[in-house]
């Protein structure tokens, strides 16, 4: 057999991890280019430079040829430069471009929304054309060709359109493919109709047909119309998004248009942070061979939120962003029921206002049975990961979700609803044949909720031997990046 191709990979992202996060996207931006470079290709990312990001510490340099660039967006003049830095993984180093421009990125702090007003900026589409403007200007000025451009979410969405417009005759950009990849399909990129304008796109792409969406700019839309190849973070996912119209809104029509070119390619999980035989972030490392040391951490955990440890009583975690599409809110409606039930609930999480106040609300009312810590703590996210015996995910909605497969590979049993990546990654545990690695359920309702929660509890209860196969099998789960790399490198070869 002839060796695969080698493919030079240009990474777009507004986020990656340890530089900044707001969520999934960044531990993809993180894993997936060290994979991709592991597997011998080269790979290099473009992101913005926020003010956030310490410039000392990650050694940032400026590139001589890469400073004070200069472009137009809107009739104004911007100024910016390409700096450089490394993401230094265990194997790997991966190159990164920080754009640096002080008004739209250096002099602020938060990646998309004011912090004070929670509103998004109201700059962002000359921030994000400015991203993808830059694109180019990086390729042509290093003379460095990539095969693939791999632009993620909305703020991608502008490099496919114009790879197929403005640089159509440029030579170097000729063969270029593009793959935008949706992690997120509640964050649209919509902007005023005036906004086209400064992107100096061909009159021909200003209506609806093309860009337009509901008389609004679309920075989604575009990238979802204009890539050589779609993708997003579960075969389940990308399934509904051209199937589901409650799932897709206003924008099934456009999804179901390219659902021929959709793909699902589950994420990864990074087996050098979340393991439980080397994670030096809970109480006792322990593996499949030691499985008992994982109740150190569940006597550590309960007892730091002041509950009192039973280790014939279950503890299930929650670690989640509080909102409906979390299902939270069902969470919120089948509290009362759920607080009868003979378990402890520990939940991490901050988000919606009204759902922070009733969690904590809830705290000082069911003391012996439920505690949580509004806000986010890292080490904490791996204690409860490594203490809880059940990890409840009741997601309305999950492209992917991560949470799930950590807590199957520290043995932590997970309840989830069958949506997205979670129907990919969970299978319901048949007590009569001993199949399946977790507990799920179909409708979002409280009464299906309730229902795997009680069948978690009544296993662990009734049947240890059960229940210690039951997290043997779902410590053996192969979550790694190189699988999912593969797959990538796949739709790569088929597009070129």
């Amino acid at each position: 057999m002839p060796p695969t191709k080698k493919y030079k990979i240009l990474f777009v992202t507004s986020e990656v991890v340890p530089f900044v996060k707001t969520g999934g996207l960044a531990d993809v931006s993180s894993s997936l280019p060290q994979k991709l470079q592991e597997l011998g290709h080269q790979v290099r990312i473009v992101i913005p430079k926020y003010g956030a990001i310490d410039e000392r510490r990650f050694k940032i340099h400026e590139v001589v040829r890469l400073k004070d660039l200069i472009t137009t967006i809107g009739g104004k003049e911007v100024v910016y430069s390409l700096r450089s830095s490394f993401l230094v993984g265990s194997k790997v180093r991966v190159q990164l471009y920080f754009l640096d421009n002080e008004e739209y990125f250096g002099s602020r702090r938060s990646l998309y929304a004011d912090p004070i007003t929670g509103k998004d900026y109201k700059d962002n589409d000359e921030r994000f054309i400015l991203v993808a403007k830059a694109v180019f200007e990086l390729i042509t000025k290093l003379g460095w060709i990539p095969d693939i451009v791999h632009c993620n979410d909305w703020q991608g969405g502008l490099v496919p359109i114009y790879l197929k417009t403005l640089f159509k005759d440029e030579p170097e950009f000729h063969n270029i493919k593009t793959v935008f990849t949706i992690h997120n399909i509640g964050a649209r990129g919509e902007f005023p109709k005036s906004s086209l304008g400064k992107t100096v796109l061909p009159d021909y792409f200003k209506s609806d047909k093309e860009l337009l969406h509901k008389d609004k700019f679309s920075f989604l839309k575009s990238g979802i119309q204009f890539a050589d190849a779609i993708t997003t973070v579960s075969k389940t996912f990308a399934n509904e998004l051209s199937t589901n119209k409650e799932l897709s809104g206003d924008y099934y029509d456009v999804l179901k248009s390219r659902s021929k070119d959709m793909t699902g390619i589950l994420n990864g999980i990074d087996v050098n942070i979340w393991n439980p035989e080397k994670d030096k972030q809970i109480a006792k490392k322990y593996s499949i061979k030691n499985i008992e040391a994982k109740k150190e951490n569940k006597k550590v955990l309960v007892e730091k939120f002041g509950l009192k440890y039973d280790e014939n009583k279950p503890v299930i975690g929650m670690i989640s962003r509080l909102d409906d599409a979390k299902g939270m809110t069902l969470v919120q409606k089948a509290f009362k029921d759920l607080m009868k039930l003979d378990a402890q609930f520990i939940l991490l999480g901050t988000g919606e206002k009204k759902l922070q106040t009733f969690f904590e609300k809830a705290t000082a009312k069911h003391s012996d049975k439920f505690a949580c810590y509004i806000g986010f703590d890292e080490q904490l996210a791996h204690l409860i990961t490594a203490g809880s015996d059940m990890f409840l995910m009741p997601s309305k909605v999950e492209a992917c979700g991560l949470n799930q497969m950590y807590s199957l590979v520290y043995g932590t049993i997970p309840i989830v609803r069958k949506t997205g990546g979670l129907a990919d990654t969970v299978e319901d545990f048949d007590t009569k044949t001993g199949k399946g690695n977790g507990f799920v359920f179909t409708k979002y309702d409280e009464k299906s909720l309730l229902g795997a929660v009680n069948n978690a509890i009544k296993v662990f209860a009734s049947d240890q031997k059960g229940w210690l196969k039951l997290q043997k099998t779902s410590m053996k789960s192969n979550f790694t990046w190189l699988a999912s790399s593969k797959e990538y490198v796949d739709l790569y070869k088929k597009i070129l």
